[in-house]
Parts: C-alpha cells; sequence; structure tokens
C-alpha cells in the first residue's frame, strides 16, 4: 500500500489484492471506503492492513466513525470506535449528522495529534465537517473531496440532506420547529408496472418507524393522469420522514418499489412539496416510471381537511382502493430489525446510533444551540 498527493488531498495507491479506497481529505481526516462489489475476504484482508497502517502513522491517535452497519471485527481491530450507521443508500438523520460533526469537533480539539477514520463498507457520503482553526481549507478540502468522489454515487435524498444541513449552517435557512399534517400523496404520471393495472400503496416512517400504511389503488389501464392517495385522518408528522412507495403485482404476488424519497420537517416552508422523478430513489432509474412523472405532498398545520381541496383528490371510478390490510406483503416492514435495534440500544443506556456495542470511548458531545435545534 502506497500513497500519492494531489491538489492537497492524499490517495491510497491500490495495489494487487486491494480493493479500498483510502483518502487523506485533510490532514486529520481520512476517508476509507470499500465498493459495494468488494467480497467479504478481501475486505477483512484489507481492514488488517489499513489498521497497522493507521497505528503505524497515528498510534492509539486515531478515532473510527462507522457509518456502515455495526461490525465486530472492525471493533476488535480498532477499540476507539463510533458506530453510527445507517442502512445502505438512505439518508442519515438530520441530528445523526449533527451529533456525529460535534464528537469529531470533540475528539480533533481534545489533541493536535488526533485523526478522525471516516469508515464504511461502501462507499461514504460526506456530511461531516467540524469546526477548526483551519476552517476554510478544511471546507475547501472536504468541497473536493464530495465533489471528486462523493456527488456522483449518492442518492438524491442524501444529496438533499446536504443541501438541508448546508443551508442551516450558513444560515440561509431556519429550522421549523413545528409538525405537519400530511393530507395526501399525489402521484403525477402514472408508472408503467403491468399492462393491464398498477397497484402502487404507500408506506411512511417516521425515524425509520412506519407510521401509516395506506390501501391499495387498483387503477385502470385508461387511468394515466394521476392518483391520489388521501390519508384519513392526516397523519402528524415531525423530523426525519421517509415515503416508500410500492407497486402490489397480481401476476407474481410480490411488491417492486416505486419510489422512495426522504425529507426533514424543519426544512419544510409552506404546506407542499414535489418531488420530480430525479429526486426519488428507484424511479429516477427507472424507465418504467414517467419522465414527466413527479410526487406532490400536501401538508396543513392542522388534523382538519383543507376547505375546498378534498374535492380535488377524488380520483375517479377507474381507481379503485383495497383496503385489506391484513395482507402479510403489504404489513411487511423492511425496517423493523432497525427500530428494534435503535430500542435495544436506548434501554442499555446508549445514544442512538452513537454509542455502539464495543465502543470504549466516552465523547463529551456539547450540545450547542446550532445542533439542538435540528432534533
Amino acid at each position: 500500500m502506497s500513497f500519492s498527493r494531489t491538489s492537497n488531498q492524499t490517495y491510497c495507491k491500490m495495489e494487487e489484492g486491494y480493493e479500498l479506497d483510502l483518502t487523506y481529505i485533510t490532514e486529520r481526516i481520512i476517508a476509507v471506503s470499500f465498493p459495494r462489489g468488494c467480497s467479504e475476504e478481501i475486505y477483512l484482508l484489507n481492514l488488517k492492513d489499513v489498521t497497522r497502517m493507521l497505528k503505524s502513522k497515528h498510534a492509539d491517535n486515531y478515532l473510527i466513525i462507522n457509518l456502515s452497519e455495526r461490525r465486530h471485527d472492525l471493533t476488535r481491530m480498532n477499540p476507539k470506535t463510533l458506530d453510527t450507521g445507517w442502512p445502505d443508500l438512505h439518508a442519515p438523520p438530520l441530528d445523526k449528522i449533527c451529533t456525529i460533526c460535534k464528537a469529531m469537533e470533540s475528539w480533533l480539539n481534545a489533541d493536535p495529534l488526533h485523526v478522525v477514520v471516516i469508515h464504511c463498507r461502501v462507499s461514504v457520503a460526506s456530511f461531516c465537517l467540524p469546526q477548526s482553526a483551519d476552517q476554510a481549507l478544511d471546507r475547501f478540502a472536504m468541497r473536493k473531496y464530495y465533489d471528486d468522489k462523493v456527488s456522483a454515487l449518492m442518492t438524491p435524498s442524501q444529496k438533499r440532506y446536504v443541501w438541508i444541513l448546508n443551508s442551516l449552517l450558513s444560515g440561509s435557512m431556519k429550522i421549523n420547529a413545528s409538525p405537519l399534517f400530511l393530507h395526501c400523496v399525489i402521484l403525477h404520471g402514472i408508472p408503467n408496472f403491468e399492462t393491464a393495472m398498477c397497484c402502487p400503496y404507500i408506506k411512511v416512517y417516521q425515524g425509520m418507524q412506519a407510521v401509516y400504511s395506506s390501501g391499495i389503488y387498483r387503477i385502470g389501464s385508461n387511468h394515466r393522469d394521476r392518483v391520489c392517495i388521501n390519508l384519513e385522518p392526516a397523519q402528524l408528522l415531525k423530523g426525519d420522514i421517509m415515503i416508500k412507495c410500492y407497486h402490489k403485482s397480481d401476476v407474481t404476488s410480490e411488491r417492486e418499489v416505486i419510489f422512495r424519497l426522504q425529507f426533514h420537517t424543519g426544512a419544510v416552508q409552506g404546506y407542499n412539496l414535489i418531488f420530480e422523478k430525479e429526486d426519488m430513489e428507484n424511479a429516477n432509474k427507472d424507465p418504467r416510471f414517467p419522465d414527466y412523472g413527479k410526487v406532490e405532498l400536501i401538508f396543513s398545520e392542522g388534523p382538519e381537511r383543507i376547505p375546498g381541496k378534498f374535492c380535488l383528490w377524488q380520483n375517479g371510478p377507474d381507481v379503485i382502493v383495497d383496503y385489506n390490510t391484513a395482507d402479510p406483503l403489504t404489513r411487511w416492514d423492511s425496517y423493523k430489525n432497525i427500530c428494534d435495534e435503535i430500542f435495544l440500544l436506548k434501554s442499555m443506556g446508549g445514544h442512538e446510533g452513537v454509542y455502539g456495542w464495543g465502543a470504549v470511548l466516552d465523547v463529551r458531545v456539547d450540545e450547542g444551540k446550532k445542533w439542538q435545534e435540528l432534533r
């Protein structure tokens, strides 16, 4: 393993058998990531070599922040590890980004020899940049790393969260602390999932916990304009929200994701949000989702029906809603294990997603006003 320096950043030169990407973003912030196709055997081999390199260069002065799923082998080799991971290809909770930033800042400020290693099992998305005396230079280096290595690999929701965080830190956006009530999800443009009928339904998550599941909307072949999924009663939402829309196939009795989108209610200005095709996961790369298609979310500040709007959200006779919520396919929640793990961590006295099992480092996080407002 050898290193080369380019434009104030140091890159690992990958030799035969190496699949990692190691970059010194700054002299004290290091990113280590592995491609999705990397086998477990190659990953472990590379991880051992990286650990040896870190110990030889930085002794016990490095802290690993793991953005991937918890791994006992990583913690065993590197006891100073903070597990902060979230599901792959998803945006992290906004308060978790802030907590990571503060943990980095606390560690780096404690000793000038301290360095931070950002570890990810797949290509890492850089959300975090601590404050420092070399802030301008660090921001330039982080921006270069983001543009050169990260941006093209990020999902639309991840990019949205980077934009939200940057807007809040720059002062161009003020956090909206009020909850919102979601009344309607309008799908403009019907995806062509099956010749005869498209059957979408949605699940709404707050903090990765399912809070709402709709009925299945069976859309006739002649209905190609839009479909309105009404939430009765309106759903109270606050914080990190994810909406996932599925198509339930009558042919295969399986489900496919039509789109997934994430947002934070604190960044919502007004009472409607519109997501174009390129703003949503799955839909942005699926030719069955029309290029002109988009998703519109209608909110209000209260649960009451919006006067004069409900009649506009009727779908007509070509759309039949199946409210058979006992169907195990529609009830199945792919994020249940994540919610169970968060509950277990909280019951053990740990901080959600930050102080994971095996973490022996006690980082005192000073929750400043700017960070506290994001919770």
